[in-house]
């Protein structure tokens, strides 16, 4: 046989078939007789304050006096409705849980309005919080209060606490201690509250409005949308730097909204509060695994609301900052590098940022360029110390360049001798090729910029090839260098070259037979090799 359940104030009955219809409009008929009495408490004294403030003539009062009227009006209008709404829903109700969760939305809605618009009374009164308006307005808010403590109790929106540990002395003490060490919550408003940049999401005017004037009072950028899809457009377009997100919303709920942001990696860092009238730990938990910072059920205390904005906009702020610096020290690290690699090769400065301290290594078969300006010295001497840098830097930067465009590395520069090498740290079988063609170019670079200062200065090339040891040397201002007989004896070769020459070692012009035009110098004496064949290569 089916029978219907009634259990304690506050919680839906257990029933199955046609039965739980009727136990659900019983439920509604308890709810209504608990409710009236402080409903209609809160409706008179609303009215009251708005013959208060017509009285007094506060028109600044006057508008929001009204908004509180309308929203007790709503609420009455509600709570009489109740058995007439469970009536219409007959025996095709839905579930328990969804009954509550619309009621608790339906009937939280308009005591937000009450409680919110109520608070912003009282800042307005200021000084006169004492006289007849605030004497009315505390009557109000009390008797709202009373009516979302019932329910609470009734609707199940809050779960009662178990038996409570303090019954003994030691939870006495301990509660006690607690207090002690704790201030309570300060209501001031001179508490410096973190500016910021907030979206306000709520499908509700009167949750809005309010909530942006609050906000725009404690000195925020508020900007509002009435739907997940605005506020998704709003994200897109703004900088935002905090989100107060109703949950329940027609076009898309907030725990969406809230998914996508997260799963956005330009939105994912601004911190979300959930406000919402379904004040249910299940939902709570879901939107903080979600991402959400924190879940305030409507009405909310404004107190506790400043708190976790502050705390929102300061965790934003310093995430803002956190990021600055990464930037910083990745632009940094950019400037090292760059840096680096304008003294060192690619390869060597990658091992050097691996761990590596100590490079040293042998290749058997490199070409080495020297390079010296003829009558350089002489030229110095009649020449303004700035007059010879800028020429050294324009013909040096145009060697460089060279050198990038042929894959040869520069050692270095020593006074107006330049220094390169081909075949390392990367081995290449052209390496002999690549060099000979930067030096032929190195002579057409010298001409172009004599042209440009109107100097006559000539420059002697010495080429050789065959093995040498490279490596980094000191520990500051470092250098890759080169040592070893193949550049001696290119050193050697520059030095008898003639002006505007390229001279070659006969090893390094047997390789080249071919593929340039050479003229035999004929055999020379160098330095520690007794007598060699050289040739020059041929420019015509």
């Amino acid at each position: 046989m089916r029978q219907a359940r009634i259990l304690t104030a506050g919680c839906i009955m257990s029933t199955s078939g046609n039965d739980d219809g009727r136990a659900w409009r019983i439920h509604l008929a308890q709810l209504r007789e608990e409710l009236l009495s402080p409903v209609n408490a809160t409706l008179g004294y609303a009215e009251l304050m708005r013959d208060e403030a017509t009285r007094s003539e506060r028109s600044d009062i006057l508008r929001d006096a009204n908004r509180i009227l309308t929203a007790a009006r709503v609420l009455a209008s509600k709570v009489d409705k109740l058995v007439d709404v469970g009536q219409a829903a007959g025996s095709s109700a839905p579930a328990v849980a969804t009954r509550e969760h619309v009621l608790r939305h339906e009937l939280r809605t308009p005591l937000n309005a009450i409680k919110g618009y109520g608070e912003l009374v009282r800042e307005e009164l200021n000084d006169n919080v004492s006289g007849p308006l605030g004497a009315v307005l505390d009557r109000v808010l009390a008797a709202a209060g009373d009516v979302l403590q019932r329910l609470d109790r009734i609707v199940q929106l809050s779960v009662n606490a178990g038996p409570s540990s303090l019954d003994t002395p030691l939870g006495v003490v301990i509660a006690g201690d607690l207090l002690r060490s704790l201030d309570p919550a300060r209501d001031e408003r001179n508490v410096r509250v973190e500016s910021g940049a907030i979206l306000v999401v709520d499908d509700i005017e009167a949750n809005r409005n309010l909530l942006s004037r609050r906000l725009a009072s404690e000195g925020h950028r508020v900007a509002c949308a009435e739907g997940g899809q605005q506020a998704l457009r709003l994200l897109a377009e703004q900088q935002i730097d905090l989100v107060l997100l109703d949950l329940m919303m027609p076009d898309i709920n907030g725990l969406d909204v809230l998914m996508r942001m997260k799963a956005d990696e330009r939105l994912r860092h601004i911190p979300v509060i959930m406000i919402t009238a379904l004040a249910e730990t299940e939902s709570a938990i879901r939107c903080i695994e979600a991402g959400a910072e924190d879940y305030l059920p409507k009405p909310f205390d404004t107190v506790l609301l400043r708190a976790r904005i502050n705390a929102g906009l300061n965790k934003k702020r310093w995430h803002d900052r956190e990021q600055t610096y990464l930037r910083r020290i990745e632009d940094e690290t950019v400037k090292s590098k760059r840096l680096l690699l304008s003294i060192l090769p690619e390869q060597i400065v990658s091992r050097l940022q691996q761990g590596e301290h100590f490079i040293a290594d042998r290749f058997d078969e490199v070409s080495v360029l020297f390079a010296d300006l003829v009558g350089f010295t002489e030229h110095a001497a009649r020449t303004t110390p700035a007059a010879l840098v800028e020429y050294l830097n324009c013909l040096f930067a145009d060697f460089d360049a060279l050198a990038r465009e042929c894959s040869v590395e520069k050692i270095k520069t020593i006074g107006d001798a330049y220094l390169a090498v081909s075949g390392l740290p990367e081995p290449r079988p052209d390496h002999l090729v690549a060099i000979t063609t930067m030096a032929l170019q190195m002579i057409d670079r010298l001409d172009h910029v004599n042209a440009q200062f109107g100097w006559p200065l000539q420059i002697r090339i010495g080429i050789h090839c065959g093995p040498i040891v490279a490596g980094i040397v000191g520990t500051q201002r470092l250098i890759y260098d080169i040592w070893g007989d193949t550049v001696n004896v290119a050193s050697r070769l520059e030095a008898q070259s003639l002006p505007n020459r390229i001279h070659l070692s006969g090893d390094a012009a047997r390789q080249l037979a071919g593929a340039f035009s050479l003229e035999p110098r004929g055999s020379i004496d160098i330095k520690g090799k007794g007598q060699l064949d050289t040739f020059f290569i041929s420019r015509t």
